[in-house]
């Protein structure tokens, strides 16, 4: 086979830039990773040993913690690793691994935010239908739809991927991405795009129809309702919010990256909105839900105040 169509590992360029300051570097995203593991892996502790907080919001809670530690894994170790190397070589197999996961990671995320908006519809519209709507068994069926359906799919797109030939070596990002790879194919790159847009509409249209549905029924409940009911609305509603609008400012910062040229962005600005989609995630929502929610906040506390 020719070399042009033998290509079986890439090298990432922005690693070469961060040459001279890998070590600052290093211990940097190194603290990021161990924060992030922290606070989403305190935050389950918290609710899994706290029996008043086994309620279904506290369930998706756990869910986007353990997501968020899903996709930090499947960037920082790689990540870590390219900093300290001397060629910035990622092998193919490893690279399609980490489309994969990140690409699930971010799919994930978002239906589990639907899935969580519509849990806060109907507990602020229907609260004295809540617990027999969302049971145990809802609940289930509920977190298996978030990670099932966006894992299949997306596996039936990356099947599209593996079936190219890559004449490229050099990847701009600092990590793998579908769109990426699709660059450097020889052919095939046009279909590539084309089921990539039609994926995220697939991804995005469902789950924001139920974000926004969510949210318009529970403003029209708030509308008729008194302050005191307004606040506490507010208040169950705001850290989903958050998590909403910290996820849709990466989704921005990934869409201008991947279909517009940003060769006149600064390289350090580049890197830091290519990582947020996948750091500032993880890292927040822990913090957004346990500083937030009282119960989880309260829990913690008196954990703390006991061990001391």
């Amino acid at each position: 086979m020719d070399n042009d169509t033998s290509v079986t590992s890439f090298v990432m360029l922005p690693y070469i830039q961060l040459e001279e300051s890998r070590l600052i570097n290093f211990f940097m995203f190194l603290l990021l990773y161990v924060l992030i593991l922290a606070v989403s892996l305190v935050l389950i502790a918290v609710i899994y040993a706290d029996r008043t907080l086994h309620e279904p919001m506290y369930f998706h809670v756990c869910n986007l913690a353990a997501n968020g530690i899903f996709g930090s894994t499947g960037l920082l170790p790689a990540l870590l690793t390219l900093l300290m190397s001397q060629t910035h070589e990622i092998s193919l197999s490893f690279c399609v691994t980490q489309v994969f996961c990140l690409h699930s990671y971010a799919t994930v995320e978002f239906t589990i935010l639907a899935v969580m908006g519509y849990d806060r519809y109907v507990a602020i519209c229907c609260p004295l239908h809540y617990h027999s709507v969302m049971s145990v068994s809802r609940i289930s069926k509920l977190i298996a739809f978030s990670w099932i359906y966006p894992c299949a799919f997306f596996l039936m797109y990356l099947s599209l991927t593996l079936r190219l030939t890559f004449c490229g070596r050099f990847i701009e990002k600092v990590y793998c991405v579908n769109f990426e790879l699709a660059k450097v194919a020889c052919s095939g790159r046009s279909l590539i795009n084309i089921v990539g847009l039609a994926s995220i509409i697939v991804f995005i249209l469902p789950q924001l129809f139920m974000i926004m549905f969510s949210y318009a029924q529970i403003l029209r409940i708030c509308v008729q309702s008194s302050k005191e009911s307004q606040l506490k609305a507010l208040q169950t509603c705001g850290p989903h919010l958050l998590s909403v609008i910290i996820y849709a400012v990466g989704s921005f910062f990934e869409i201008i990256q991947s279909r517009f040229n940003m060769s006149h962005v600064p390289s350090g600005t580049r890197i830091f909105m290519s990582l947020y989609f996948i750091l500032f995630p993880p890292l927040l929502n822990p913090v957004i839900y346990g500083l937030t929610l009282q119960s989880i906040r309260s829990r913690l506390f008196r954990t703390c105040r006991t061990k001391c």
